[in-house]
């Protein structure tokens, strides 16, 4: 399929001179006069200069957001890991916003069935429901993980789509979203209704606070994900300036490459997309620098995966504690080249197949003290 019809090409003029040796610019493919070759690539960074799910009376190509990220990213030295990674440009936004979640969707269903990743920069955060839209063909549930100061599934009509996209995404169908988590949440930012609906959908949700007393539990959460959506407003303002309105209070930009890096060591996530970067407010292109580094560090993690997919191996520690009371027992696996935990979840139901999920050594802990983790009881209940 030839991508480029989808895409403008970047203007050379402007990264001619980011590409000194040992940087991303000198390693990165990028679309300029020709295509770049994204089937034997890893990951593609594209652009999406789609901000009307913001405000519809903003142009659609108005601010290009990834434009000051690129600059900055391109400067970045290189890792230590491989990079097969190109940049296709940007996306053509759709005669309506409609049309632009249908042009991602085929792109990010296109990439995925290559076993490339597409790193997206939009763009507002609605453009996740595109994203999203890209796993239908896959006839599989997925697993999203997204990072935002408020939970966007209001019910209000006149909301903009986004702050609302989380609820559409769940009356899509067909339905093939099997888990939902949310991170960085601010009480004071969402709804109570809202918060009441990921709670009886059995999704798991974590504040800010949460994440500061200690981001290595967020791990698990983001291990589990296929698919990871970014909103910069999750990070506070004095990291990333260039979103609308401005909040002292969130992520600090180290927490935000950890959740990254995390990213892109997990084994089954397959695209992240990065939302709501507006350069019109960027202070300096602080926020800019932060989301580059976020890029790098998902890069960096990528190439330090492990393929830790396979229960039955060498590679795992299986570990099995009893319990007095249902279930009698809970299954435990532990990366024997790290300290990754996986929890098996049965099913009551024989019908049903179990499922292993990412946990904790801290579920480990609570299960030999007798404990059901919150986890096996979350995921036990979407099993169903």
């Amino acid at each position: 399929m030839n991508l480029s019809i989808f895409f403008e090409p970047l203007n050379e003029d402007v990264y001619a001179t980011l590409n000194k040796p040992r940087t991303l610019g000198a390693y990165i493919s990028r679309f300029v006069s020709k295509s770049p070759d994204w089937r034997s690539a890893d990951i593609a960074i594209l652009g999406v200069n789609e901000s009307r799910g913001r405000n519809e009376d903003t142009p659609a190509t108005a601010n290009a957001p990834a434009r000051a990220v690129r600059q900055r990213l391109y400067n970045l030295n290189k890792g230590t890991g491989r990079c097969r990674v190109v940049d296709l440009g940007n996306l053509r936004p759709g005669i309506t916003l409609e049309d632009t979640y249908l042009r991602l969707k085929e792109i990010v269903e296109v990439l995925i069935s290559h076993n490339t990743i597409p790193v997206i920069i939009g763009g507002s955060h609605d453009l996740e429901y595109g994203q999203y839209l890209g796993y239908e063909h896959l006839e599989r549930v997925v697993n999203m993980v997204t990072v935002d100061s408020s939970v966007d599934m209001t019910e209000e009509i006149a909301a903009t789509p986004n702050k609302k996209q989380l609820r559409q995404i769940l009356m899509h169908e067909p339905n093939y979203l099997f888990s939902l988590g949310q991170i960085g949440y601010q009480s004071y930012l969402v709804e109570p209704e809202v918060m009441a609906t990921m709670e009886k959908l059995h999704f798991e949700a974590y504040r800010v606070g949460e994440v500061h007393r200690g981001v290595q539990e967020m791990e698990p959460v983001v291990r589990l994900a296929d698919l990871l959506t970014f909103d910069i407003s999750a990070i506070r303002h004095q990291d990333a300036p260039g979103y609308e309105p401005a909040n002292p209070f969130g992520l600090t930009g180290e927490e935000a490459c950890q959740l990254c890096w995390y990213a892109g060591l997990n084994d089954n996530l397959t695209s992240l997309g990065i939302y709501e970067y507006d350069p019109a407010q960027d202070d300096r292109d602080l926020t800019a620098m932060t989301i580059a580094t976020m890029i790098w560090y998902f890069i960096e993690g990528f190439y330090h995966r492990k393929n830790e997919l396979d229960f039955t191996s060498k590679q795992f520690t299986r570990y099995a504690v009893a319990f007095n009371s249902d279930p009698d027992r809970m299954i435990f696996y532990k990366s024997r080249s790290g300290e990754k935990w996986w929890l098996e979840v049965e099913p009551l139901s024989s019908e049903k197949s179990s499922r292993i999920v990412p946990c904790s050594y801290e579920d480990y802990l609570q299960a030999i003290e007798g404990e059901v983790p919150n986890r096996w009881v979350l995921t036990q209940a979407r099993i169903g």
